[in-house]
């Protein structure tokens, strides 16, 4: 029996269209994400602290992760350092100046897989006017029907941002962060 052409092509367009939405959309569960980090507070400990409101989007194919991306956005006011004193401190224009520059964004550039379950995203990151490629080493936890989790790592050097005072309180000179997040379909 001999299909049509018409409807071999209507089954070739299906199956061509089904391969473009491999990749599923999640937004980030705000509720179920935290982005932590650490300083060297002058060789005495790590100074240790979060942002507690972040949002974004992640475009996920788990078949072919470079075809995967990420956006990322914190707002700068909501960093907590359980000390309200340091806290007001930090979202002044002696740190993440969050009046002027209210939102630290990071929008990936590439996906790579490194591992079965692992891989790295590089990205811009761009916090106070200034943008520069982060790179993260991320490990993808589990996908169950509409949710999805990651966790990730990453180290910046806030002087590169045009945040001089974190080296002249004499902490740093690198922050090491990480994510761990939960999305939603």
């Amino acid at each position: 029996m001999r299909l049509p052409i018409k409807l071999i092509s209507a089954f070739a367009a299906l199956t061509l269209s089904s391969a473009a939405f491999a990749a599923d959309s999640y937004k980030i569960d705000p509720v179920h994400t935290w982005v932590d980090f650490k300083v060297n507070h002058g060789g005495w400990s790590a100074a240790s602290g979060q942002f507690r409101t972040v949002s974004g989007d992640i475009v996920f194919d788990n078949d072919d992760v470079t075809k995967s991306s990420v956006t990322v956005v914190i707002d700068a006011s909501s960093v907590d350092t359980n000390n309200g004193a340091r806290d007001k401190h930090l979202a002044s224009p002696d740190f993440f100046n969050s009046a002027e520059f209210p939102k630290i964004t990071f929008e990936s550039t590439s996906v790579t897989k490194s591992g079965d379950n692992t891989g790295e995203i590089t990205g811009n990151l761009s916090m106070l006017g200034v943008s520069k490629p982060v790179t993260l080493s991320v490990t993808f936890n589990k996908a169950e029907g509409d949710k999805i989790g990651f966790s990730a790592v990453g180290e910046l050097t806030p002087g590169d941002f045009g945040m001089a005072k974190v080296a002249g309180f004499g902490m740093g000179p690198n922050v090491k962060f990480t994510i761990e997040l939960e999305a939603k379909k």
